[in-house]
């Protein structure tokens, strides 16, 4: 039986977020790493970073939400002992991200000025944009497979592969930036430019070792003829997950945008702190992120295995351990936020402003996590419609109208309240939402358990928890 159904809760939670919080700071590197060494280039240079972040989001929320699809598969299917069914989902969506990412690039390609244009880049930061998106739109292969391979990586009880993968990267990225963007040691100086470029090298580094490692360790990667047999099927049971998952995670970018949009009538140097503060804020989510990373396959293997009792304790357990490490970063933030702004930036209104957002949001930080921790929950139940409605929630409901309404109350500062209640909000509606669907599921699966398969069976005598079904509605 698999690890990740055998061993006590927490003990299984924390052997696979340990290994990876070496590996989800090397991730948050890339950001700080990237806004650090572009902010000694000067705000319009920071403003254009600004202004690529809900871009790239986009393209990390299409490549996430097909890899969570593929992942919940996949730990499904290990959960029930069929390697050879893993082994082809993996395959397929391997070549469904391929394809799915070629279409990005070809229209991210196209569109870089009308785009970025309609988000607020001016004549001053918009050449910076273009210099920056069109080194990375031609490496943005190498972004996506990362992202669906990790949560296989962690399926398959290899956290510490994952982890040392991760961490590859962005030490190759530490190293490159300076070099590119200031031309040092020989290399020639370009700017914004060499930022991009050190990025999409650092991937594709990652890239090769990723897949070598499903292929040849974890034998997840079958290739030669009749590889993409079957493709089609498999394609529909990832769609049937994954759409849902990508247009929840696309409502992040969606907000990004609109937020970017807002900031930018305050000026570049607004764009500029909220960047910078963004990529502050992924960075403090390094600890949870690596329970957040480990959640989605540990519920899929275990609702596999009908084991909803080990869901129930991994979600309580979660739930403390997000509240209590957010409210100590909010307190941690609050007190170091004037030395943080002095790292980004020099620029008297950009620090201004960039400690105001610390101030403010980060005491929503625990509850946002706990948002996030019950969408992956009800991804890894396959309930994906229902992860998906709670961020339309999030997204549409409170967020993009509370901070309009905080704009038109209180200016900048308002902007940010409103997303700190938006944050208490939604975390505290998630919970409520998980419970109610559990106990639907409870009370379902309570009839009967087959003694031969360990799995539930409904009133009918019909296995439950056996086939891949997205499920919608609460």
């Amino acid at each position: 039986m698999s690890v990740l159904v055998q061993h006590s809760v927490k003990r299984t939670l924390f052997n696979m977020a340990f290994p990876m919080l070496a590996g989800t700071f090397a991730i948050n590197a890339y950001n700080l790493t990237d806004a650090y060494f572009v902010a000694r280039l000067g705000t319009p240079a920071l403003a254009a970073m600004g202004f690529t972040l809900p871009v790239i989001m986009l393209l990390s929320c299409v490549a996430g939400g097909l890899g969570t699809g593929v992942t919940t598969l996949v730990s499904h299917a290990l959960g029930r002992h069929d390697h050879a069914g893993a082994a082809r989902i993996t395959t397929h969506g391997l070549a469904l991200m391929l394809a799915v990412t070629a279409c990005i690039i070809v229209a991210g390609c196209l569109s870089i000025t009308a785009i970025f244009a309609r988000l607020g880049a001016n004549a001053e930061t918009l050449p910076l944009v273009r210099a920056y998106m069109r080194i990375w739109y031609l490496g943005a292969v190498f972004m996506s497979l990362p992202m669906l391979g990790n949560g296989l990586l962690i399926s398959s009880g290899d956290s510490r592969s994952a982890s040392l993968m991760m961490m590859v990267g962005p030490l190759i990225n530490v190293a490159l930036n300076p070099l590119l963007i200031f031309g040092l040691c020989g290399f020639p100086a370009m700017g914004i430019r060499g930022s991009a470029l050190a990025t999409v090298i650092a991937q594709a580094v990652s890239t090769t070792w990723l897949v070598t490692l499903l292929y040849r360790k974890h034998r997840l990667i079958r290739l030669g003829a009749g590889m993409l047999a079957g493709c089609r099927a498999s394609f529909r049971r990832i769609a049937e997950l994954g759409i849902p998952s990508v247009l929840s995670m696309i409502l992040m970018p969606l907000s990004a945008g609109v937020i970017t949009y807002i900031l930018g009538r305050f000026g570049n140097e607004a764009v500029a702190a909220a960047g910078a503060a963004g990529r502050l804020e992924m960075f403090a989510f390094i600890i949870p992120m690596a329970l957040g990373m480990s959640l989605t396959p540990f519920i899929s293997q275990n609702f596999g295995a009908n084991r909803l009792d080990r869901i129930h304790q991994a979600m309580s357990l979660a739930t403390r351990f997000a509240l209590l490490y957010g409210g100590g970063i909010a307190v941690v933030f609050f007190v170091g936020a004037p030395w943080m702004a002095t790292i980004f930036s020099h620029d008297p209104r950009v620090t201004s402003i960039l400690i105001t957002y610390v101030r403010i949001v980060a005491f929503g930080y625990g509850m946002m996590e706990v948002h996030r921790y019950c969408t992956f929950v009800l991804t890894g139940l396959q309930h994906p419609i229902d992860a998906t409605a709670l961020n339309v929630i999030r997204v549409l409901v409170l967020l993009i109208p509370l901070s309009c309404l905080g704009v038109a109350l209180g200016g900048i500062r308002g902007l940010f309240v409103g997303r700190l209640v938006t944050d208490v909000v939604v975390g505290s509606l998630g919970l409520c939402w998980v419970r109610h669907v559990m106990g639907g599921m409870a009370r379902l699966t309570s009839p009967g358990v087959s003694a031969d398969t360990g799995g539930a069976t409904d009133r009918g005598g019909r296995q439950l928890a056996q086939q891949p079904v997205a499920r919608g509605g609460a």
